[in-house]
């Protein structure tokens, strides 16, 4: 297939960075020469919270926090919403506050991401919100959760409190009426994770879907998990609200696999990856009388895919159902096309104090660096509109 599919294209610079000055293009062209270094992003997530600490917070935040992040606080991302919006572009608020372990800092967490759905609440601009479960709850406490080993008296304690965190945000966003995500993250947590998906899916997803499940098509074990969570949503009569991405811990998972001697989760090969995407679209699509979806993919291939298999079914471009979605900073030329052409697209629009916002960052970064062409294709879109402007 090739990347031009029912009018959509993906080669058209100039819609993809209409929303970007000169200046702008320039500091994405100079962050992503950074990023197609491995050495450099190796050096960077050593030394970065030492630079903060002597001062270049100035420098991080007009460079790769512009890029990538919406704004220290809520109130901060209001301008991100609005351009994005102006091209019809939604916003997914993300508090990407990241490796805290405290009950003080879980219960701000929560509270944080109750503002988001109040922030979300009839603003046409900010279609979902999201959380990760682990900023809610001890890291530890889930993979013992998640192992099935049997929890002390004061374990299962505090993972009542975590239960009660996920529902009071679920409630919230069900009297809203706001659709919200619950991240994926590691294999050895997520099955906790999955369990509160669903749980919360049962409670509050009877007339429509508000809160979606991620599943990580870069898993083994994910396409059938898919199956297996449509068909009990249809069982039980609930809508099954699914974000469908290919994962970003695949170096970690690998490695973890290697040292504790266990098969990785990991699929062998990136086909395998993109076969199992694209297979878990065909299977939300097939039955998005009973979902809501939302594909959170960088890949051309799988954006005009879902664009032909909406086509096929005679699914309407900007059917309420049926989300593309990209993150902020990255693969305009993905999300704005697509936005042109009348699709719903939401940007990731990730917020914090930038100390606490680091270490999503060096994640991006290494992302980035990963998956195989991601930043030359970045790269070689923005040389293009350069010269095209220059024209």
């Amino acid at each position: 297939m090739g990347i031009f599919y029912f009018m959509i294209s993906f080669d058209n610079t100039e819609n993809a960075f209409t929303a970007k000055s000169n200046s702008d293009l320039n500091r994405s062209y100079w962050l992503f020469k950074l990023i197609s270094s491995p050495a450099l992003v190796k050096l960077g997530a050593k030394t970065a919270p030492l630079a903060l600490s002597l001062g270049f917070k100035g420098l991080f935040k007009s460079t790769i926090f512009k890029q990538f992040v919406g704004g220290e606080t809520i109130n901060e991302c209001d301008k991100a919403i609005a351009e994005l919006g102006r091209f019809n572009i939604g916003t997914i608020l993300d508090y990407s506050v990241e490796g805290k372990e405290s009950e003080a800092d879980f219960d701000a967490c929560c509270k944080e991401t109750i503002e988001t759905i109040h922030k979300a609440k009839g603003n046409s601009h900010i279609p979902f919100c999201v959380f990760k479960v682990t900023g809610l709850a001890r890291f530890d406490l889930l993979a013992k959760v998640s192992s099935g080993e049997t929890l002390t008296a004061e374990e299962s304690k505090e993972y009542e409190k975590v239960k009660q965190r996920v529902l009071s945000i679920c409630e919230e966003a069900h009297k809203a009426g706001q659709p919200i995500f619950i991240d994926a993250e590691e294999s050895w947590i997520q099955p906790a994770i999955d369990q509160l998906a669903d749980d919360n899916m049962h409670a509050f997803n009877k007339q429509k879907a508000i809160v979606y499940n991620t599943f990580q098509l870069y898993r083994k074990d994910r396409l059938a998990f898919l199956k297996a969570t449509i068909a009990k949503g249809k069982a039980e009569s609930y809508h099954v609200g699914a974000k469908l991405v290919r994962g970003a811990y695949m170096e970690k998972e690998r490695k973890r696999a290697a040292e504790k001697n266990y098969l990785s989760p990991i699929q062998d090969t990136k086909e395998h990856s993109d076969r199992d995407y694209n297979l878990a679209l065909e299977e939300c699509i097939s039955h998005i009388s009973l979902m809501g979806l939302c594909a959170g993919t960088h890949n051309e291939q799988s954006s005009l895919y879902l664009v032909k298999l909406m086509k096929d079914h005679q699914i309407a471009d900007n059917d309420p159902r049926v989300y593309f979605s990209q993150l902020l900073g990255m693969s305009d030329h993905i999300s704005y096309n697509l936005a042109l052409g009348g699709y719903n697209v939401a940007k990731y629009v990730p917020y914090g104090p930038i100390r606490e916002v680091m270490p999503y960052l060096i994640r991006r970064a290494q992302e980035n660096t990963s998956v195989k062409g991601q930043t030359g294709r970045e790269l070689g879109l923005i040389i293009r509109e350069k010269a095209r402007r220059k024209k």
